[in-house]
This record gives structure tokens, sequence and C-alpha cells, in this order.
């Protein structure tokens, strides 16, 4: 079972180098330290950045701040049973 206060602090730590704010999940790739291929892992949780892209509707645009980006995140992974 994934640890979502972990994969919350990955998740912060990855995209809070990202410019703010965000207006699509473009604005985030140049802060991603492994670009689209920053991957994201917690117990039997492993998505890269690019499948979370896929895997998740594209969120409520703008974000002010990754904590918000991110807390957004794990809420839909939650609610479609990813974690």
């Amino acid at each position: 079972m994934a640890d979502k206060a972990e994969l919350r602090q990955q998740m912060i730590d990855a995209f809070e180098g990202a410019n703010y704010p965000i207006s699509s999940p473009m604005d985030l790739v140049p802060a991603l330290p492994n670009g689209p291929a920053t991957k994201f892992e917690s117990g039997d949780f492993s998505m890269t950045a690019m499948e979370l892209n896929t895997k998740i509707s594209g969120g409520e645009f703008p974000y002010d701040s990754p904590e918000a980006f991110v807390d957004d995140i794990l809420e839909q992974l939650e609610a479609n049973d990813y974690i």
C-alpha cells in the first residue's frame, strides 16, 4: 500500500521548481528532475509523471502552488483507486 504522505513529499519536491502559477501540465516539465520520466514510488504504487498525466484528468488549472497541485493529484489518484 502506498504511503500518501511520502508520495505527497516526492511530488512537491519534483514540482516545486516550476514557475507558479502554472496553467498546464507542460509548465511542469522543465522543473522535473528526469522530465516526464520522473518516477513517484511508494509501496506498491509506481508511476511516472507522464503516466500521471494520462491516468488522471487535467486538473483545475491554474495552480498557484505545488502543494495545491499535488493535493489535487493525490485526490484524483485516490478517487480512481490508484492509491
